[in-house]
């Protein structure tokens, strides 16, 4: 493979277009192809590695907003157009993800709470009704809970929902605003959703 340094050594243009200060988007943009090191869905950025540039690769969340997404698991294979920036390089524009190869990690789990006061939301499903629209009002998957809200309901009632719930329903995470179904049961403390779909 062709590294970049050789690249610009062979055209004479591109060297040129090294020199001063060129407009964005047009010095030193490059096809990469790599694997994301790792992304910080709470911090909105990660890295990847590849081989085609000496050194890795800065991935920010707005860059994944055409591919509907706001991160990427570890091991993603990644092909993008890269830029050299103050910091080094980053990626501009995000052409493909390919999630065959990525790691998905066990989300950390959160210490259990004594017996007592712990309700499991499958215990729940035969109080449960019939599922209905909401939609996310926040999910943290690092906790382990987040909440839900009907939609229509002028009250804007929190439903709590666990990890759990979303494990079954075949979900790793939810996004605000993220429009779901969900049956509702009455907790202890609350309402809680105890089977939830996407819709």
């Amino acid at each position: 493979m062709t590294s970049r340094r050789e690249m610009r050594s062979e055209d004479p243009a591109a060297e040129r277009a090294g020199e001063g200060e060129a407009a964005p988007g047009e010095d030193g943009v490059v096809r990469v192809t790599g694997t994301m090191k790792w992304f910080d869905a709470t911090r909105g950025f990660g890295f990847l590695v590849s081989g085609d540039v000496d050194g890795d690769v800065l991935v920010h969340f707005s860059v994944l907003k055409e591919h509907d997404r706001r991160s990427l698991p570890e091991g993603a294979v990644v092909e993008c157009l890269v830029a050299h920036q103050e910091r080094g390089l980053q990626a501009r524009k995000v052409l493909s993800i390919d999630l065959s190869s990525a790691v998905v990690a066990a989300p950390a789990r959160a210490p259990a709470a004594p017996k007592g006061e712990r309700v499991d939301p499958a215990a729940l499903l035969d109080a449960a009704g019939a599922f209905e629209p909401v939609r996310v009002k926040w999910f943290n998957r690092l906790k382990g809970y987040g909440f839900v809200v009907r939609e229509g309901d002028d009250d804007d009632q929190d439903i709590f929902v666990h990890m759990e719930t979303v494990r079954r329903g075949g979900l790793s995470d939810l996004i605000p605003d993220e429009p779901l179904r969900a049956r509702i049961a009455q907790g202890r403390k609350g309402p809680l959703a105890v089977e939830i779909e996407p819709r």
